[in-house]
């Protein structure tokens, strides 16, 4: 978008295109979307997409001179009584405001959308022929399109479980984390449904879809240890944060061509794990 002779679009500009691409109806009623601070006539030339709003993702967008951050995961998901800088948050709301920086949040209507977050994920595996895992609930304001929850494709080639696994981990963004997977692993895998973010709730949605696998995050002990137990999918657990940053390339991009502003995309991996040790191998048995 050629904005040149004309003056800087403004926070409301970038939030009209923000919920034209992902309407704030469509998020889930628990969630809080939409503008959490900023004026909206100020000015902007400079959006910093991260998932996480943290005082390191603020740190990056300052020094990036960022007027405005759009975010996946909302900084105030519950009610507060306070915002005082002697709390975690409000020091980071302190920050944005003396910072000028606006701050905007696109969760589960940008999970919902088509294309949102899990359609950058699945890009990531090159799914074909995409469908909803969890499609938008008939008579929701986000029903129909193909909009929903998760995604499901088919692979570009079967693989293996064990192949999958180590070919997950190397398109995702790394981690300490890594992934790890649930099943047989000479398993071949030619259907794979994903979900970014937190998804075992999308379990009996993945059985259902007919995928080979299903790749998330943050799946638990006993509801994944039931589903393979059940012969569902096989299962792989990537980190939260992995699984939603790749849709941070097609946010900035859309917000580049719609507005003309500036962006930056921040590759700071927020996911709270920070070691990892794989057990060691069980010694090789010997005759007596």
């Amino acid at each position: 978008m050629d904005t040149t002779g004309f003056p800087p679009p403004t926070v409301a500009d970038v939030v009209a295109a923000l919920e034209r691409r992902f309407p704030p109806a469509w998020a889930e009623s628990w969630d809080r979307v939409g503008l959490v601070l900023g004026e909206p006539g100020a000015p902007v030339t400079t959006v910093a997409c991260v998932v996480d709003c943290v005082p390191e993702t603020v740190a990056e967008a300052r020094a990036a001179g960022a007027d405005m951050i759009v975010a996946h995961h909302p900084l105030l998901l519950k009610g507060v009584s306070s915002v005082a800088p002697v709390t975690y948050k409000g020091r980071i709301i302190h920050d944005l405001i003396r910072n000028d920086i606006a701050l905007y949040v696109a969760h589960t209507n940008a999970d919902t959308a088509n294309p949102g977050v899990s359609d950058a994920l699945a890009d990531r595996f090159g799914l074909l022929n995409l469908r909803p895992l969890h499609p938008a609930p008939a008579g929701t304001p986000a029903a129909g399109d193909g909009r929903g929850l998760g995604r499901v494709g088919e692979l570009p080639r079967p693989m293996t479980l064990a192949e999958l696994t180590e070919y997950a981990a190397a398109v995702l963004p790394a981690t300490v984390w890594g992934v790890r997977a649930a099943g047989e692993p000479q398993r071949v895998i030619r259907t794979l449904a994903v979900s970014g973010g937190s998804g075992d709730s999308f379990l009996a949605d993945a059985t259902a879809s007919g995928a080979d696998a299903y790749l998330t995050a943050d799946l638990r002990h006993h509801p994944a240890g039931e589903h393979i137990a059940g012969a569902g999918p096989a299962l792989l657990d990537a980190a939260h944060w992995a699984t939603e940053r790749p849709w941070l390339d097609p946010l900035a991009a859309y917000l580049r061509e719609t507005v003309g502003v500036r962006t930056t995309v921040s590759d700071l991996d927020t996911d709270p794990w920070t070691v990892h040790a794989a057990a060691p191998a069980p010694p090789e048995d010997k005759e007596s």
